[in-house]
C-alpha cells in the first residue's frame, strides 16, 4: 500500500486543482491500474474544495466505480473534507447512472 501524506502537498486548505491532477495522474490511476492500494493521509488539512476533490477523484471514480473506494482509503480526514470526499462521489456516482 502507498500513503500520500496531502498536507506538505496541499499545506493546511486542499484547493489547488493542479496539485490534485498531479497526485491522480502519478500515483492514484498508476496504482489503481495495478491493482494496488493508496491512502490518502489529510492529517493537518482543514478544509477542501469541492473542485480540488472532484479533480482528484472524477477519473478514478470514472474508470473503477466497483472498486475505487476499496482501493483509495481516506486517513485523519476532518468532517468539512469527509463532506466533500462524500458530495463529490455522489455526484460522480449519480453521473455514471445518469
Amino acid at each position: 500500500m502507498k500513503t500520500i501524506l496531502m498536507q506538505p502537498l496541499t499545506r493546511k486548505f486542499a484547493e489547488n486543482k493542479d496539485i490534485a491532477m498531479t497526485i491522480r495522474d502519478n500515483t492514484l490511476l498508476p496504482s489503481l491500474r495495478d491493482d494496488e492500494t493508496v491512502e490518502l493521509d489529510f492529517t493537518g488539512i482543514s478544509c477542501a474544495t469541492q473542485g480540488f476533490m472532484h479533480a482528484l477523484l472524477s477519473d478514478p471514480i470514472r474508470q473503477y466505480p466497483e472498486t475505487v473506494f476499496d482501493r483509495i482509503l481516506f486517513k485523519n480526514c476532518s468532517d468539512s473534507v469527509k463532506e466533500i470526499i462524500t458530495a463529490v462521489a455522489e455526484y460522480m456516482f449519480l453521473s455514471i447512472e445518469a
